[in-house]
């Protein structure tokens, strides 16, 4: 599963009209910044272009993900240069082998997830731990979220 494409009808609503778009999702991210600077946001018919500079690669993920499980939202384009990247193709460096991205099901519970990962429900802490930007409460997820788990 990708880090780029989102599903529209799924997330947090926090905008209400197109215009005021980029304007909400750019606060959201801040509000909860996860190492991140220099951030605006543009939305233009269901995508989110995001331009800013991440002190990390996994600062960079959590500010796509934060902006694609927002309700509206299909695709998010990330134009953000990373201190601590070993590249400059920004796409590939936010889908490194040691991170798999996981579509929350009905039924799903943190625990469930961290057995089917881990082999040991137990470690869900990882997983929340690992999306604090995007998971408020690891009692509270929802089917269609889309969630970062380190796999190294």
């Amino acid at each position: 599963m990708g880090l780029f494409d989102f599903a529209k009808g799924i997330g947090s609503k926090i905008f209400g009209n197109d215009e005021e778009a980029a304007e909400k999702i750019t606060g959201h991210i801040l509000a909860n910044n996860p190492g991140v600077e220099n951030l605006t946001a543009a939305f233009n018919d269901g995508t989110v272009t995001l331009i800013g500079e991440a002190n990390t690669i996994e600062a960079a993920q959590k500010v796509v993900l934060m902006a694609g499980n927002v309700q509206g939202v299909t695709e998010v384009i990330p134009k953000i240069s990373v201190a601590a990247a070993e590249t400059t193709d920004i796409n590939a460096a936010l889908e490194p082998d040691d991170v798999e991205y996981y579509i929350i099901q009905s039924g799903d519970s943190l625990s469930k997830i961290a057995k089917k990962y881990y082999q040991d429900a137990s470690a869900y802490p990882r997983i929340f731990d690992a999306n604090k930007e995007v998971i408020k409460d690891a009692n509270l997820i929802y089917p269609g979220q889309k969630i970062r788990i380190p796999l190294g």
